[in-house]
């Protein structure tokens, strides 16, 4: 073969397999909560759809909505809320009507052993106990100003944190003493954390809905990323790891 045809051919080759691993990546933004479950249900999507790579982004609900508005590049949008999804579809970001997949309660999170002997929220205002919570804009902190009004407690925290990972890290690494978290964050955190019962998060169940987005370049892929995360085999991983039925 004469060497300009080799070149040729050799190029064509290498742009063919740069387009279909460009084809075959499917961009997810969602819930910071939902990295656990996701990265399972991505790893199972991948292995069910050969030569399909997912990709995730995650972080607060609000956060994720901001960087979408704001242009950035996604094919599917899962977050810990329906107001965060609200804003989505309003910005007119959905590619359909979204799904409601799974839902989740608050906890509140002490040390290991539960040092300081917290008990209730109300503990939370004692002057030796520093707290961290999400932000309000946040699904998990504006889930928490609901708990705070249901049991008529105004708690004063150290911080507020733009996700719930955020919290549970802040806790995790001594930098407080208690945050208030989802249970399914204190479940992957495994002995890092105590839970305490938080009877009040009856009042702030959040619900997770998930939708493709307009302007995905992989529509039918995203679509059955959707259809992965509701399916029975989704919802195995989702109960699995403590989040309940929408």
């Amino acid at each position: 073969m004469k060497p300009l045809v080799l070149l040729a051919a050799l190029f064509t080759l290498v742009t063919a397999c740069a387009d279909q691993s460009s084809q075959d990546t499917l961009t997810v933004f969602a819930a910071a909560s939902l990295k656990g479950t996701f990265t399972e249900i991505g790893k199972r999507f991948e292995a069910d759809n050969p030569g399909t790579t997912v990709e995730f982004s995650f972080a607060g609900s609000s956060d994720l909505v901001t960087q979408l508005t704001q242009g950035a590049p996604a094919d599917v949008f899962a977050s810990a809320d329906t107001g965060n999804m609200d804003k989505a579809a309003a910005a007119g970001l959905l590619a359909g009507d979204p799904v409601n997949f799974a839902s989740n309660t608050l906890t509140i999170a002490v040390r290991p052993g539960n040092p300081k002997h917290i008990n209730a929220l109300r503990d939370l205002t004692r002057p030796d106990v520093s707290t961290v919570v999400c932000a309000p804009q946040v699904p998990c902190g504006s889930a928490t100003q609901k708990v705070e009004q249901a049991a008529g407690v105004e708690l004063s925290p150290v911080s507020e944190e733009s996700s719930v990972t955020d919290v549970l890290n802040k806790v995790t690494s001594g930098q407080a003493d208690a945050g208030i978290i989802y249970v399914t964050d204190v479940r992957d955190a495994g002995g890092d954390v105590t839970a305490v019962a938080l009877p009040e998060a009856a009042e702030a169940v959040n619900v997770y809905p998930i939708a493709a987005l307009k302007e995905s370049s992989r529509p039918d892929l995203a679509r059955k990323f959707v259809e992965a995360v509701t399916g029975e085999a989704g919802q195995k991983v989702l109960g699995a790891a403590g989040f309940g039925k929408p």
